[in-house]
């Protein structure tokens, strides 16, 4: 039975460890978080609501409030987590400090007791009568060795006191520590949400505003997405050229994959090793629609099909490579801005929606390379790079392989 207590005691001693160290790191990894999504407000703010001078239409104001009310969003959501992380490891160190508390008492009653004895003991004659009245030299020895003893766990009682009380300090100033956090993480988020709920207001004003004009919103929309599938036809179309060229040079035939040389081959494997890791194509900016299906930002129902991500960066950005390659076309289609496709073996990463090009057909180039400047829309100010990679003909989410996006 004792075994079995003992057993069980250090399996809750072990276990509790465990939820603390996965506590601490889920806790350091929510303040990551929480960081960075108050930076990217920080980024937003800056680059879509600065620029009062230009008057936005309702729908492309409302699709703005939209990107900064999904990021304060999960900004709440962020914060709640940790408040509700620290609310249960601050339960779990009051815990702690009462046990350690009872323990330090249960020391100091037994050091107590033990002095006491001591004590009544201590004069030098005292300790002499007790060895000479030792019945023989082996007695003798034994209570030599017994006086040691009681002196050597003396000491290790008074430095297990110490050690005890320390700890004990130690809980007591994380406890405080954890607690002062925890009311500057809830202030900090009834902060965040008067904020969303004042622009969820503003938002809701303008979409009853929108609303009134629906046939007109359902155009602009329509019109938009017409023009972002015709462009994302003219690129399936050179791409598909493109290996179909490459292949017929091999002597091989079909559209939809790329056949690679040795170079091609080194350079796909060292763009794949690179997965997660890519450079952003601009320096700065924020991520305003993420890849795939999904529903319009303010019309819910509608759906709009993205083959990349759009990001929102400051006029006059630059457009780099994410990595090395060779300018496969660049696109030119009417009605939109010139479009820039790079291979880098059978991978092809694409920037749309440049002001200025820097590149030709055929150029090489390498990581960071600059290769045009983004276009900035003067009616509505926005400067916003379209940024996709396909796989051969397959597009993929660049969020994947883009550092940190």
């Amino acid at each position: 039975m004792k075994r079995a207590f003992a057993f069980i005691a250090l399996f809750l001693f072990i276990s509790e460890a465990v939820l603390a160290q996965n506590s601490n790191k889920r806790q350091q990894e929510l303040e990551v978080q929480r960081l960075r999504l108050k930076k990217e407000i920080k980024q937003i703010n800056a680059l879509l609501f600065t620029n009062t001078k230009t008057r936005k239409n309702a729908l492309t104001e409302a699709e703005d409030l939209q990107v900064k009310l999904n990021v304060r969003s999960e900004l709440i959501k962020v914060t709640n987590e940790q408040a509700n992380l620290l609310t249960r490891r601050i339960s779990l160190n009051e815990r702690n400090i009462g046990k350690q508390r009872n323990e330090l008492k249960a020391l100091k009653k037994d050091y107590t007791k033990m002095i006491q004895k001591s004590y009544a003991a201590k004069s030098f004659q005292n300790r002499l009568m007790f060895l000479f009245s030792s019945e023989n030299f082996l007695q003798a020895y034994k209570r030599v060795q017994y006086l040691k003893q009681y002196a050597s766990y003396r000491r290790k009682q008074g430095i297990a006191i110490g050690d005890k009380t320390q700890l004990l300090q130690k809980l007591n100033k994380t406890l405080i520590e954890e607690k002062t956090k925890k009311i500057s993480l809830v202030e900090d988020n009834r902060a965040i949400q008067k904020q969303l709920s004042k622009e969820r207001k503003e938002q809701e004003a303008l979409i009853k505003t929108l609303r009134r004009k629906e046939k007109s919103l359902n155009t602009q929309i329509s019109k938009k997405e017409k023009q972002t599938t015709a462009i994302n036809k003219e690129i399936d179309r050179l791409i598909r050229e493109a290996i179909l060229a490459s292949n017929k040079a091999a002597g091989k035939k079909g559209n939809k994959t790329f056949e690679l040389t040795p170079e091609a081959r080194l350079i796909s494997a060292n763009f794949q090793a690179n997965k997660g890791r890519l450079p952003w194509p601009l320096e700065k900016g924020v991520v305003t629609q993420r890849f795939g299906r999904q529903p319009h930002a303010v019309v819910k129902t509608t759906t709009i099909q993205s083959n990349g991500v759009t990001i929102a960066t400051e006029p006059s950005s630059q457009v780099r490579t994410v990595f090395e390659g060779v300018v496969m076309s660049v696109v030119t289609f009417r009605g939109s801005n010139p479009s820039v496709l790079i291979r880098h073996g059978n991978y092809i990463s694409v920037y749309k929606n440049l002001g200025k090009l820097y590149v030709k057909k055929g150029d090489k180039v390498q990581a960071k390379q600059t290769i045009g400047e983004v276009f900035t829309n003067k009616q509505t100010g926005k400067t916003q790079l379209q940024f996709s990679i396909f796989r051969n003909v397959n597009a993929l989410d660049p969020k994947g392989w883009i550092y940190k996006m």
